[in-house]
């Protein structure tokens, strides 16, 4: 395979499918790996329902030895794809994480970070006698130790209500409307949450890149690449897996390659949202309309923030709690009222940016 075929899942084995890749092709790796949960006996609650636990196939491995055999396979494939300038995302637990670490830092990997995933709603220890596990550990790391990479610093910042985006990142569970089921059961039993990857991608990778998911699954990388115009590349064995995958990526819009491309917006003059108020183009106490619902309705305050019922805060800060604690970019989220007419909120700021440039 002498070309990549963009937004492509291959069926197969990941080492198998790996291989027939062009070495220094790809610009980010993102791998949720078997974690080898080495579950020994089933899980119930103290009303004695069973727990929905991890059983799969793929996460069982007979000794640690077999697991550390697969994980230096995989990881060696990736280095391989992988661009000299790219970098390579890995989640797991305590069950494997530390396996994981250990390996990548053999194969020349640089660990640039590793991130602590706090979930909001953890599934508890129903036997308690241990500390219900809380989270999960991703590992990012470059190919060469170095090169240049991509980190796109201010959009996390900014996605963060301006304040620098710490290594502890508190999101919830995948559950909810976002969860896929079929007849009333998970598709996937460890479907990631897209804010994860949302910020995963929007960290790491620039519009058109490359971002290919070993392990591929219910296809939440293939999603959330879509939605901020990356292109992916998949792998996964399981065909009903693709088939999932592949229906709800076809479903995914694509935002607008305006509100992605964060290397021109940084080219643009930074406006705050209270020079909005400063110039006359909103007023206090004039009421924005949230995109998404047009009932919500929000009061802008003298000192450019948001009050919308108990919320309080920046344009971001209010979306974002509207969402679920979902990423949101105010600018985007925010309708106010002209002529009849209901228009984003971008559109003002795009004039201050017009008359700075």
């Amino acid at each position: 395979m002498t070309t990549l075929p963009f937004d492509t899942i291959f069926p197969g084995d990941c080492l198998e499918v790996l291989a027939q890749l062009p070495e220094n092709s790809v610009d980010l790796v993102f791998a949720d790996p078997p974690y080898n949960l080495q579950l020994s006996q089933e899980l119930w609650r103290p009303n004695r329902t069973r727990v929905a636990a991890v059983e799969d196939g793929w996460d069982k491995f007979a000794s640690f030895e077999e697991y550390d055999h697969f994980t230096r396979l995989w990881l060696s494939a990736c280095h391989r794809v992988l661009k000299d300038t790219g970098t390579l995302w890995v989640i797991g637990t305590y069950h494997n994480i530390y396996r994981v670490g250990a390996i990548l830092q053999e194969l020349g990997f640089w660990i640039l970070n590793d991130v602590v995933w706090l979930k909001t709603n953890p599934m508890p220890n129903f036997r308690g006698v241990r500390f219900t596990n809380a989270h999960e550990t991703l590992i990012w790391a470059q190919k060469i130790k170095g090169a240049k990479y991509t980190f796109n610093h201010h959009a996390m910042k900014s996605l963060n209500d301006d304040l620098q985006m710490r290594s502890d990142w508190t999101l919830p569970l995948c559950t909810g409307k976002e969860r896929l089921r079929v007849d009333g059961a998970k598709v996937h039993s460890t479907q990631k949450p897209e804010a994860l990857l949302y910020r995963v991608l929007l960290s790491s990778t620039n519009p058109g890149d490359v971002v290919l998911d070993p392990f591929f699954g219910s296809g939440t990388t293939g999603a959330v690449a879509r939605k901020l115009g990356r292109h992916f590349i998949g792998i996964e064995r399981d065909e009903t897996y693709i088939k999932i995958a592949q229906e709800r990526i076809a479903a995914v819009e694509p935002a607008p390659e305006a509100a992605v491309n964060l290397r021109e917006l940084r080219r643009q003059p930074r406006v705050p949202f209270g020079a909005l108020l400063e110039a006359g183009l909103l007023q206090p106490g004039e009421r924005l309309y949230f995109v998404k619902n047009e009932s919500i309705i929000a009061t802008i305050l003298a000192n450019g923030q948001l009050q919308c019922d108990s919320l309080t805060g920046s344009i971001h800060a209010v979306a974002k709690s509207l969402f679920d604690g979902a990423p949101a970019n105010g600018w985007e989220c925010w309708l106010y009222e002209k002529d009849g007419q209901m228009l984003v909120i971008n559109t003002l700021r795009q004039i201050i940016q017009s008359e700075k440039a």
